[in-house]
C-alpha cells in the first residue's frame, strides 16, 4: 500500500493505492462508509493482488482535512473525480459501501464517462429507502461510538448484525483497525446524504452494476437491493447471508463474487482522456 497526500482545488486528501501484481485492467476505485478510513477496507483491498486498487479518506476522515464548507453528494461526487485526475486516472471501477455506495451512485450519474462498472454493497438509493431498524441507525448518528471500543463490541450486533451478533471479537478486530473521524467530518457526511436520493435518475445509469446485500443488516434491509436492481437497466443482485459489513468480516464470500464481475470483458474498454473538473470550494 502506497499513502499520499493530494491536493484537490482547496482540500486535502489522504489516498492509498495498492499496485497490482500483474499490468492491464481497469483500477477499483473503493468509496468506504460513513466515518471509515482507509484502514477499514485494507484487508479487503488486499485480497485483490491482480487489481489496482485505490481508497481514501473522505475530507473529515483519517488523515483527509475537514473542508471548511460542507458538501452535498455532487459536491463529494466532483472531489473524486478531481482526485483521480489528480492521480493521473481517466476511467475506473468503482465500489461503494454504505454511505460509499451512495457516493459511487452519484459518481456514476454525474460522470459516466469515468466510471466503467459499478458496484454497490450495503447500500440504497438514500430518501425513499426503506429504513432499517431504529435502533441501529440511531446508535450510527453519533461518531463517538468509534472512540468506545467496549461500546462497539457490545452494540455490534444491533448496528452491524451477521456475525457481530454471535462473536464479540470481530468487533474489537474492526475497532482496532479505525481511525476515528472528525466531529465535523462525521457531521459533514451526514449533512451530504440528508435528503439525498437516486431513485429519480437512477435509471439512468447504463454502467454494468453488481449489488450486493447482506440477509441479517439492520441499517439496509436487503429489500433497498430488490429496489435498485428494478430501477437500474443493467444490474444484477446477489444477497449473502451475512450483516452490513460483510466486505470486512466476510470477504472471502464476497470477493470471488466481485472478481468475477470485474473480470467481465476486463480491458475492453477504453480510456477516456482527463477530464478538467472544477473542484468545490
Amino acid at each position: 500500500m502506497k499513502i499520499r497526500m493530494v491536493d484537490v482545488g482547496k482540500q486535502r486528501i489522504r489516498v492509498a493505492v495498492w499496485p497490482p501484481d500483474r499490468q492491464g485492467g481497469t483500477p477499483l476505485l473503493l468509496i468506504n462508509g460513513i466515518g471509515g478510513s482507509i484502514e477499514v477496507l485494507r484487508p479487503f483491498a488486499e485480497q485483490l493482488p491482480d487489481t489496482e486498487v485505490i481508497a481514501f479518506d473522505a475530507p473529515g476522515t483519517g488523515a483527509s482535512a475537514t473542508p471548511v464548507m460542507p458538501l452535498r453528494m455532487g459536491g463529494f461526487a466532483k472531489l473524486v473525480a478531481g482526485m483521480l485526475t489528480q492521480l493521473g486516472y481517466g476511467q475506473v471501477d468503482v465500489l461503494g459501501v454504505s454511505w460509499g455506495g451512495a457516493l459511487a451512485q452519484q459518481f456514476a450519474h454525474s460522470f459516466p464517462g469515468r466510471c466503467r462498472r459499478l458496484i454497490l454493497a450495503a447500500t440504497s438509493t438514500g430518501m425513499f429507502a426503506v429504513p432499517g431498524d431504529l435502533r441501529a441507525l440511531w446508535k450510527l448518528m453519533s461518531s463517538s461510538r468509534f472512540n468506545d471500543a467496549e461500546s462497539i463490541v457490545k452494540h455490534a450486533g444491533t448496528i452491524y448484525g451477521g456475525v457481530f451478533r454471535k462473536n464479540p471479537e470481530y468487533a474489537r478486530q474492526h475497532m482496532s483497525e479505525i481511525v476515528p473521524p472528525h466531529t465535523l467530518g462525521y457531521l459533514g457526511q451526514m449533512y451530504a446524504i440528508w435528503g439525498w436520493t437516486s431513485v429519480h435518475w437512477l435509471f439512468t445509469v447504463k454502467q454494468p452494476t453488481l449489488i450486493m446485500v447482506g440477509s441479517d443488516d439492520p441499517l439496509v434491509p436487503a429489500v433497498n437491493g430488490k429496489i435498485m436492481k428494478a430501477l437500474i437497466p443493467n444490474a444484477e443482485l446477489v444477497e449473502l447471508d451475512c450483516g452490513h459489513l460483510f466486505l470486512v468480516t466476510q470477504a472471502e464470500m464476497a470477493v470471488p463474487i466481485i472478481r468475477r464481475f470485474l473480470d467481465e470483458h476486463r480491458g475492453t474498454a477504453a480510456q477516456p482522456a482527463l477530464l478538467p473538473v472544477a473542484y468545490p470550494r
